[in-house]
């Protein structure tokens, strides 16, 4: 008769469910930030994580042990979500149409990413990371639009420029949150200065 043998105290067993544990407290703490975050505290305290994920302050500062960390955890969900929309390929076969399609897509982005990208602003003067994610972000916009804009039109700095402000995440904001002017309302003043940028540009 086969002996049953009791598995050893640190065995893979309860380190895997130690493990999954871990990994699921730390997802609950990301969570809680994102809720703060998307329903208007722009600066939440590592306290009011923790209340809001139903974890003790010492157990945040187990996981992440700074606010920043946090903050970067945060990013990376978020980077996740609008990848895709960023990386869809265009419709449009000329350059024009594509500029109007990156604005379109943009504000869809912007929609999502705003009381994120808000927090992180309030951040970034103290965070090293959230500096260098803004100017990523800032670089990224340019990039892309670069990457559909004629030679001649990047050329031309103050017109690719205006371009650039126009379909910019700061320009949506100042648009939605600043002026609290409704999505539809907003987008109407980006189209209409992109349209009158476009217009003004005689390359074919």
């Amino acid at each position: 008769m086969a002996t049953k043998t009791t598995p050893r105290p640190g065995a893979t067993e309860p380190l895997d469910g130690r493990h999954a544990r871990s990994i699921a407290t730390r997802d609950k703490i990301v969570a809680a930030l994102l809720q703060l975050v998307r329903d208007g505290d722009v600066a939440p305290s590592a306290a009011r994580v923790a209340e809001t994920a139903g974890v003790g302050l010492r157990t945040v500062f187990r996981h992440f042990d700074e606010m920043d960390t946090l903050y970067r955890e945060m990013s990376e969900v978020i980077e996740a979500q609008v990848m895709p929309m960023m990386l869809k390929p265009f419709d449009a076969g000329e350059w024009r149409g594509r500029v109007r399609e990156m604005a379109g897509r943009r504000i869809g982005i912007y929609e999502t990413i705003m009381p994120y990208r808000i927090s992180a602003s309030v951040k970034r003067f103290q965070s090293d990371f959230l500096m260098q994610g803004y100017h990523r972000q800032l670089q990224l916009e340019r990039t892309s639009l670069h990457a559909v804009l004629p030679q001649a039109v990047i050329d031309d700095a103050p017109t690719a420029s205006a371009i650039e402000v126009t379909i910019s995440f700061q320009c949506w904001r100042r648009l939605r949150h600043d002026q609290g002017l409704a999505i539809d309302d907003a987008r109407a003043v980006v189209e209409t200065l992109l349209e009158a940028m476009l217009a003004r540009i005689e390359v074919a």
